[in-house]
């Protein structure tokens, strides 16, 4: 008779989602050469669309930004949530693309690439495209680009009435080709007045092409739909059991919440499984959430009639899932996902790609020096749309600290240099060392319509400043020490919600990083950070 074998079943290892914890919305993926590569919007953040690569939709690593240099974008002026909105990312006949829209700033565009690590191309506009969330598809030997635009002759038959339209593009001459039909109107059902159809991607999958959206808006009722057709410009028939991912109809009250799930995106693995990634966001209390949208990550089945679903076995998008690839995550990479420390010396020649600009520079204004990032004061806040002085990273939990040492000698109280906590600009805090009547001080800023608050001031201690900033969901909390010893309490419980997305608006999530300003004025003067340090510490994956 056959042998038995009595060796205990492998569990499969599991994942943590969000896989990107954070302000990384909008994702987008393809698989090119064994590897997939991911991109999600930045708006004006300075560099733009990050590109991660993984061999298992998991562990991810930043490898390059799609728009780098200042020749490629001129973000001056604009709010920190216009910019590039939803990119897309494909690959094909040897060529990378990404495609974006920058809203406010030229519109839509194509940079291409040979290696995803760059360097990308400058961009190619395509003014014929008239809307957001392009994608591009290859089929055959032609290529399309597939968007959300106006509605039917920019007539709205309600608010947040939208098309899905597609044109032809030649990839050789880089430009579009036709005139844009219409593939859908509205939504899944006209009748029902669906709101703000978007982020749409075409699949050819077996017999048919399948066209998947996002569907009611970037919050709560927010979703993702399919449709299907035999001929790539259609007719799309939606699915009678949409959507195939959504959040919305679950208990608020529920314990540890993921919501807002929607803006999706599909790719199949080597084995045959398809799995999705789109943005969802982890509140705090009711729609407030500090942490932006995040990139989480989820199987995809197949109904008998051929329909995908994501999250099929659940309600809930879960925090963890079995590892697509059965085999446990890459831990020798920086993590992005789970609770994490980051710790940077600034020991490299060049800034870690995690980091962070406001709108385009078009100066050098900091430079790495024996161990230290040393920044310019300048005459540019962050409470202006201009770009600052500041080097941000972004806030990746609900429960957490940021830190940093800064030498710095403060001529006048408009000199100041230290931590911002970041959401738009006029919502963030600004914690520096300045100078107040005659004295060096430490001092917190809560920006307004009509400027800076000053929310409290302390005496600086002699020597280098070590800043701290703790928070606990809702709460922020501000301390400081010398270069030894412990640190002290400047404020506590610091309102948070002030820099939630529900009460500052837009489509960031908050940023925590160093700053150096002269307020207006000009200055020879720098401000040296010594090192800066992030820590997470959610108790959702702790479990």
């Amino acid at each position: 008779m056959p042998s038995q074998n009595n060796d205990p079943v492998q569990e499969i290892p599991t994942f943590q989602n969000p896989v990107l914890t954070g302000f990384y919305p909008d994702p987008a993926l393809c698989k090119a050469n064994g590897q997939y590569y991911l991109t999600t919007s930045t708006f004006a953040y300075f560099p733009g669309l990050p590109i991660f690569t993984s061999n298992d939709l998991v562990s991810w690593k930043q490898i390059g930004n799609a728009m780098n240099r200042p020749s490629q974008m001129k973000l001056e002026g604009l709010g920190i949530s216009r910019g590039n909105f939803a990119p897309g990312i494909s690959f094909h006949d040897g060529t990378f693309y990404v495609i974006c829209t920058l809203a406010d700033a030229g519109g839509n565009y194509i940079v291409t690439a040979s290696d995803p690590a760059g360097p990308w191309s400058d961009p190619y506009f395509l003014p014929e495209v008239d809307g957001i969330d392009p994608s591009i598809v290859f089929d055959g030997d032609k290529t399309y680009i597939v968007y959300n635009s106006i509605p039917p002759e920019n007539k709205s038959l309600y608010n947040g009435h939208r098309t899905i339209r597609m044109v032809e593009f030649d990839r050789e001459e880089m430009k579009v080709v036709s005139e844009n039909k219409i593939l859908i109107n509205g939504g899944t059902d006209l009748s029902k007045e669906p709101v703000w159809i978007e982020a749409p991607h075409i699949y050819d999958i077996n017999d048919y092409y399948y066209l998947m959206c996002a569907e009611g808006g970037t919050g709560p009722q927010h979703s993702e739909v399919i449709f299907r057709s035999k001929d790539l410009w259609g007719p799309y028939e939606p699915w009678d059991q949409n959507p195939i991912l959504t959040q919305r109809d679950l208990d608020p009250s529920r314990a540890n919440p993921v919501t807002t799930a929607g803006h999706a995106d599909m790719v199949q693995m080597d084995n045959g499984d398809w799995w999705a990634v789109f943005l969802a966001v982890r509140p705090y209390e009711g729609n407030f959430f500090n942490t932006g949208r995040e990139t989480f990550l989820a199987p995809v089945t197949w109904t008998e009639d051929g329909w995908p679903v994501i999250n099929p076995d659940f309600e809930e998008v879960q925090y963890a899932y079995p590892m697509p690839s059965g085999v446990a995550a890459d831990g020798t990479l920086p993590p992005f996902a789970g609770n994490f420390d980051f710790k940077d010396e600034f020991t490299n020649s060049e800034l870690d790609l995690r980091y962070l600009m406001m709108r385009t520079p078009t100066e050098k204004w900091y430079a790495i020096e024996n161990g230290s990032l040393n920044l310019q004061l300048r005459p540019t806040t962050v409470n202006e749309l201009s770009n600052p002085s500041y080097v941000g990273f972004r806030q990746h939990h609900l429960v957490g600290e940021a830190s940093t040492m800064v030498t710095f000698d403060p001529a006048n109280s408009g000199e100041q240099a230290g931590l911002v906590v970041f959401q738009n600009s006029r919502h963030n805090y600004t914690f520096v060392k300045t100078m107040a009547d005659g004295k060096e001080v430490v001092k917190l800023f809560k920006a307004t319509e009509d400027g800076n608050e000053d929310l409290a001031s302390a005496n600086a201690p002699d020597g280098a400043l070590r800043l701290k900033v703790s928070f606990v969901n809702d709460a922020y909390n501000f301390s400081y020490a010398g270069e030894d010893g412990a640190f002290t309490a400047l404020v506590e419980g610091v309102p948070g919600k002030y820099l939630s997305t529900q009460e500052a608006g837009g489509f960031v999530g908050v940023t925590i990083g160093m700053y150096a300003t002269s307020s207006g004025a000009k200055s020879k003067n720098t401000a040296s950070f010594d090192w800066f340090r992030y820590s997470g510490d959610d108790a959702i994956f702790r479990k």
